[in-house]
């Protein structure tokens, strides 16, 4: 078959899905994409421009995948002679009515934060299926369309909401985790434990919590490592400079690892990942950091309940209440309570050699159902 991918933010997760897609789908697939900046224009002008360049290709896909950064209305509406009767998935990788706004943003200022959830829901319901990364994402998502709608004032359009939630499935991610394997190393690192932060440089991934965390442990006496990695822009939380200061010798590594392979040997070398984050709607970093046998403590929240077994969430995880210094002072004094190999198996369900047959699968009954 072939598949058209509508990708207006190609960059980040976004690009490493559709590459990995298309690289472990036996159907063809076929890229209209626009470059990962401007998310704003990308959500409202994206599908003019990608309307354009459909309209100067030579191609009428069995299916449509568009991610929920397009505007699926106007896209289909600018390409309908060429578009009509192909079955439409939405892929949401995330969703704008629980993405965390900067406090700073002129759109929440002036009361129009709404209004990319509102192009969000008009995508769900322009599509034939509604696919969600995590039910964390789904759920979210059907929260939010509620509570955007009961604040109209009149036509409060409730109806879409259940027709989203009827249609609604949760497709997780593929990740490229098998690629991790050649840089394990062939003996397991010894010595002092090493703590591993590999997040975005950002507010939402919690950085103050974490840092304090070690701060806290040094201050006691603890021995431990800090790896920090994990892209950021030249304007990142000064928490980080602290903790470069703070922390000093402790600190072997501040900074992104701009190659995959320095990436995946720093996984493979840490020991610990306590994570802070406050949002996440699926945990790319932390099921990477996982599947390289780094032992996690999560918060009992966002998607991260998602990616392991019920029955070791009682290790895994803590709750807002607990003392994250103490639970990462049990864990560097006795190490984990199971082993890491067993969380390794867990995640493994989410590389593409699982995950791509599974999308084909859906794929394909789409297809044949349009």
């Amino acid at each position: 078959m072939d598949i058209l991918l509508v990708e207006p933010y190609f960059a980040g997760s976004h690009a490493a899905w559709a590459h990995g897609l298309s690289e472990h789908s036996s159907h063809r697939w076929h890229w209209l994409t626009l470059p990962g900046r401007n998310w704003k224009w990308r959500m409202h002008g994206g599908a003019l421009t990608l309307a354009r360049a459909l309209e100067e290709r030579d191609l009428r896909p069995d299916a449509i995948v568009a991610t929920d950064m397009l505007d699926l209305t106007g896209f289909l509406a600018l390409t309908r002679e060429r578009t009509a009767g192909i079955p439409v998935v939405a892929y949401f990788h995330e969703n704008q009515l629980a993405y965390p706004w900067s406090p700073g943003d002129r759109d929440v200022r002036r009361g129009r934060d709404t209004h990319y959830g509102f192009i969000n829901l008009a995508t769900a319901l322009a599509a034939d299926a509604i696919w969600f990364n995590s039910a964390h994402n789904r759920d979210t998502f059907l929260d939010g369309v509620r509570d955007m709608l009961s604040r109209m004032r009149d036509h409060q359009e409730q109806e879409s909401l259940a027709e989203v939630a009827e249609t609604a499935e949760v497709v997780p991610l593929g990740l490229d985790l098998r690629a991790l394997d050649a840089h394990r190393p062939q003996a397991p690192r010894e010595g002092t434990p090493l703590i591993l932060w590999s997040h975005r440089w950002e507010h939402d991934k919690g950085p103050e919590p974490f840092f304090r965390a070690l701060f806290r442990l040094a201050e006691a006496g603890h021995e431990f490592e800090v790896a920090v990695l994990g892209a950021h822009s030249q304007r990142y939380p000064p928490i980080f400079d602290e903790a470069r200061q703070r922390l000093g010798d402790r600190l072997v590594r501040f900074g992104f690892a701009e190659d995959r392979a320095d990436y995946a040997r720093w996984l493979w070398a840490a020991d610990l990942l306590p994570v802070t984050s406050r949002h996440d709607f699926f945990g790319i970093s932390v099921a990477e950091a996982v599947y390289c046998q780094t032992f996690p403590l999560l918060p009992d929240a966002l998607a991260y309940p998602e990616l392991l077994p019920e029955p070791e969430h009682r290790v895994c995880f803590y709750r807002p209440e607990e003392d994250l210094a103490e639970r990462l002072a049990v864990l560097l004094r006795d190490g984990p309570a199971l082993p890491p190999e067993r969380l390794a198996e867990a995640i493994a369900r989410f590389d593409w050699s699982h995950m791509g047959p599974l999308y084909d699968h859906k794929l394909a009954a789409l297809a044949g159902s349009g």
